[in-house]
């Protein structure tokens, strides 16, 4: 090992280390299609090994974004994985990708193997949720850009489907109806703002507050729920006409991204519960129903659209589920109701 590296703040024996004890973890995230070993140039994947006439690559990349701040304060590492795989594999299962691989970028300030193992302990825990395998990625020890504690969190999901079944929401009409899929808190949007209304209200998230039977940021910290194998149920009965996964920019921004031009949603907020953490940062920040909506999923993570006659059907084929409203003619989605 070059001591004039370790000297500039470089520890390549703790990178080697931290990739050590990634291996079991990778190693149970294994599917049909891999190829190779973990620590390759390259991840390999065999798509001829799978059952697809005419498939096409559909890839996604995300981050975990400033709600990282909440895991370098509370020591917290396990489950930010989650939320890394969960933004990727949300966003390509809407377009009917059976999500296959997943890669990694971590960036930190010192190579800490422990820190990295927590990390990527949680990135196959997403995997394994959404049946992709992790094949590869970068660990990147950088400081100067980051302080000692801290790291960025990112990484890419690919999927395939096959070419007459991609989910486009062309065929979405008038009178279908929108279903919703529970979140399981406030996923990995809109921490900016949180992290403002913490600041701001003088919270401590490491305090625990009325409702909640934990502290504040590990009720925050929760991860986001991955709809893999939810979402393509609906698709592999023949049900489902779009989805919209309701990340950044919520319920304004998202649903309208799956529905063709001259049709709009009305979606009624009484219809499904929400989640207390949201009570609790709109009166801590005094926030409009509209900031709300148009930050945060509210509860409903993702949204199916379906035929009227088979929303029932689809209902019945999902843990849980509410139908929150219907489309209809317009430009400017709607929301109506009284929060329940």
């Amino acid at each position: 090992m070059s001591e004039a590296y370790k000297q500039a703040g470089v520890n390549i024996k703790a990178g080697y280390e931290a990739v050590d004890r990634m291996k079991s973890h990778v190693d149970r995230t294994k599917r049909l299609g891999v190829m190779g070993t973990l620590g390759s140039f390259g991840g390999m994947f065999d798509l001829s090994q799978l059952k697809y006439d005419e498939p096409v690559l559909i890839s996604g990349a995300d981050g975990v974004g400033t709600k990282l701040k909440l895991a370098f304060n509370l020591g917290l590492h396990d489950t930010v994985g989650i939320d890394a795989v969960a933004m990727c594999v949300n966003d390509i299962v809407v377009q009917g990708a059976e999500p296959l691989y997943f890669l990694d970028y971590i960036g930190l300030g010192e190579a800490d193997p422990k820190k990295v193992e927590q990390i990527v302990k949680g990135i196959s825990d997403g995997c394994e949720d959404a049946g992709c395998a992790l094949i590869g990625g970068e660990t990147a020890e950088m400081p100067g850009i980051y302080e000692d504690d801290e790291y960025d969190l990112a990484g890419f999901a690919v999927g395939a489907c096959e070419k007459s079944e991609i989910i486009t929401g062309d065929s979405i009409q008038e009178g279908d109806i929108l279903i919703g899929l529970p979140s399981s808190g406030v996923h990995s949007n809109g921490f900016s703002l949180v992290r403002k209304i913490i600041s701001d209200a003088g919270l401590d998230i490491k305090k625990m507050y009325e409702p909640f039977d934990r502290s504040l940021g590990e009720v925050l910290l929760t991860s986001t729920r991955i709809y893999v194998k939810d979402v393509l149920k609906v698709k592999d009965h023949g049900l489902l006409k779009g989805a919209a996964h309701i990340t950044g920019g919520g319920f304004y921004e998202n649903i309208p991204r799956m529905l063709p031009e001259g049709l709009t949603a009305t979606i009624d907020v009484g219809k499904f519960p929400r989640p207390t953490i949201f009570e609790f940062l709109q009166q801590k920040g005094q926030l409009t129903q509209q900031d709300m909506y148009g930050v945060f999923n509210m509860g409903i993570g993702m949204v199916l659209a379906v035929e009227p006659d088979q929303a029932e059907t689809v209902i019945e084929l999902l843990d849980e589920a509410y139908v929150i409203g219907s489309i209809q003619r317009g430009n400017e989605l709607k929301i109506v109701g009284e929060v329940i």
